[in-house]
């Protein structure tokens, strides 16, 4: 998909950067595959916000995804490209031969009117699955499942993908989108190619109407605010975030903090960790 500028004829379309949607299907989805999605708006069951700075968005329909790809050795045509707005990856509408429809995450290249297959004797061809263990190396997936017949959990965001890199005993040997090495099992489900909406990361809103309609509601920097918050008092911009020290958020727990637990069982999986950013920055005091 292409990208669409517009005449700067109010300040909301001034810089705004839109993926250019003209060639997916317009009007609804096929609704025996939607069902009814509640808005949460940050709150609880006693109203209150628990979640900061969400609320307000536009009400849409969900759209059932086919993460298992179960329908084996079935072949199928896609009959529509359709978006999705509660994802940022285009989706795409399946009917197989006998009779079944079903969503897919529509990977990047795919057609209207190409074939798809899952299982075993699915050729290597963009939108198929396959297990990882019949996936030659060197090959880019999407939609990678982290356990047998969960379904895809990894790898089904807008322009992202992972590389096969091999494997042995039973696990094959994965490169992450964000560097990382890890350990999957042979039997786990992967879809050929790249998630579709590759241009999604170049979008630019224009305007604070559109993050509105995604249910983003304002949000004030912690500078800006009072003694309350720890980067907040002062006068001017001589807050005490000021004088040097890790970011925190307005409980004082540091920002950028592992959360991850050192014991997590998944541990054992990643053979290189991905690299982190300002791992080794040192904090300053300014007096």
């Amino acid at each position: 998909m292409a990208l669409k500028t517009f005449k700067p004829t109010s300040a909301g379309v001034r810089h705004a950067v839109l993926v250019d949607r003209s060639n997916l299907k317009k009007g609804r989805p096929y609704l025996p595959l939607t069902e009814k999605l509640n808005g949460k708006a940050g709150r609880n069951n006693q109203g209150k916000i628990t979640t900061r700075h969400q609320g307000g968005k536009e009400k849409n329909l969900y759209r059932k995804i086919d993460f298992k790809r179960e329908n084996h050795g079935v072949a199928g045509v896609v009959e529509t490209i359709e978006y999705d707005p509660n994802r940022t990856a285009f989706i795409a509408l399946i009917k197989f031969t006998n009779g079944e429809r079903r969503y897919i995450l529509a990977p990047d290249g795919l057609k209207v009117g190409g074939e798809i297959m899952s299982g075993e004797t699915a050729p290597i061809k963009v939108g198929n699955a396959l297990m990882l263990k019949d996936i030659p190396q060197g090959t880019m997936v999407h939609a990678v499942e982290m356990f047998p017949g969960k379904g895809a959990m990894i790898a089904r965001s807008a322009g992202t993908s992972i590389q096969v890199m091999g494997g042995d005993k039973g696990y094959i040997q994965l490169k992450m989108p964000s560097g990382e090495f890890r350990l999957v099992r042979e039997t786990c489900f992967a879809t050929i190619g790249t998630v579709s909406n590759t241009d999604n990361k170049n979008v630019k809103l224009g305007k604070a109407g559109r993050r509105r309609n995604k249910g983003v509601r304002p949000g004030v920097r912690g500078v800006a605010m009072s003694t309350k918050h720890p980067h907040g008092g002062g006068q001017g911009k001589g807050g005490r975030h000021g004088t040097g020290g890790p970011k925190k958020d307005r409980w004082g727990n540091p920002i950028g903090k592992r959360t991850r637990r050192l014991r997590n069982p998944n541990n054992k999986f990643i053979i290189k960790r991905r690299q982190e950013k300002n791992r080794f920055k040192s904090y300053k005091t300014v007096i």
